[in-house]
């Protein structure tokens, strides 16, 4: 472990103790501050602006200034709700959560078997797995590791303490896919957020754009023909959220398993836009989600990937 790793990693944890040590709703309100004081002014907002006006030209440069401020005020804020997320509870008003669509979970608590749930940078995602948890339906999660493996204990640790239940978090990549397909074939519970771009994934359509999209959801739930179920985290205020759960996707069946996937995974993907264009601010629209101009695909006459018009 480096000198500069430790250093990084006793600063996080300050910080974590300092917003731990407020209220949540102050926390909140803490986080909130800074990030869209700062946020703006940072280089990657210029990623946000262009992802904006290709997936949303409708939007005019004020819409869009304050599209990227809402964004950043609910990044700072579900930062600072991290270190909150053991205490906060179901509840119908004040700091904690309400939820839509727990049908859904207790039917599948009832019925038991492989599951996968997907979501997306959305609102405070951090609270999904509590969520779910607490109606009986704890799951495993597929993730991008933090680079530094201190910073990523701290983060796990987190995690756990908020679901109250120990279960796996799977890295993305090849040894992760094996354990993510071992978890379901032995009837367990798999959380993926679809919202990130994968070089080597498969070309969808997101926001009338070719969007290179990880293909493995799809596979596995035709795989074991599993329910397939959308949630994301919608904002209300200060540490203070909306869970909403939707009914299972329908899964194609055509026997034609490439085209199949390519139909889920489409599914999934507009799902997310939906999500996206109910209140554009809840997403993250920092990622490098569509080819960039000096990769493939990119077509700079129409704003669109070449080969999808």
């Amino acid at each position: 472990m480096t000198l500069a790793q430790r250093v990084e990693a006793a600063l996080v944890r300050a910080a974590l103790a300092l917003v731990r040590a407020l209220p949540a709703v102050a926390a909140s309100d803490l986080g909130g501050a800074v990030a869209r004081t700062l946020g703006p002014l940072l280089p990657v907002s210029r990623v946000a602006e262009t992802n904006l006006r290709h997936a949303l030209p409708e939007l005019d440069a004020t819409a869009r200034r304050r599209v990227i401020r809402r964004m950043w005020d609910n990044l700072g804020r579900t930062v600072a709700e991290f270190p909150h997320l053991p205490a906060l509870r179901e509840c119908p008003a004040g700091p904690g959560w309400e939820i839509e669509g727990a049908d859904v979970l207790r039917a599948l608590a009832g019925r038991g078997g492989a599951a996968i749930f997907f979501s997306g940078h959305i609102g405070n995602w951090e609270l999904l797995p509590p969520a779910a948890a607490a109606y009986g339906v704890a799951f495993a999660s597929v993730y991008r590791a933090a680079k530094n493996p201190l910073i990523d204990a701290v983060i796990t640790d987190l995690r756990a303490s908020a679901t109250g239940v120990a279960m796996p978090r799977y890295p993305k990549g090849a040894a992760g896919a094996r354990q993510t397909l071992a978890h379901l074939a032995a009837g367990g519970r798999v959380a993926m957020l679809m919202d990130q771009k994968m070089n080597d994934g498969i070309p969808v359509p997101f926001f009338g754009r070719t969007a290179m999209t990880a293909p493995a959801l799809a596979a596995l739930a035709l795989r074991f023909r599993c329910p397939v179920i959308p949630a994301h985290v919608e904002r209300l205020g200060p540490a203070r959220l909306r869970i909403i759960v939707e009914a299972p996707l329908d899964l194609p069946a055509t026997g034609d398993r490439a085209a199949d996937i390519a139909s889920l995974t489409g599914t999934v993907n507009a799902t997310l836009e939906r999500w996206i264009r109910g209140c554009p601010e809840g997403w993250l629209w920092l990622h490098h989600r569509w080819p960039r101009p000096h990769e493939s695909g990119y077509d700079s006459g129409h704003g669109r990937a070449a080969g999808n018009a």
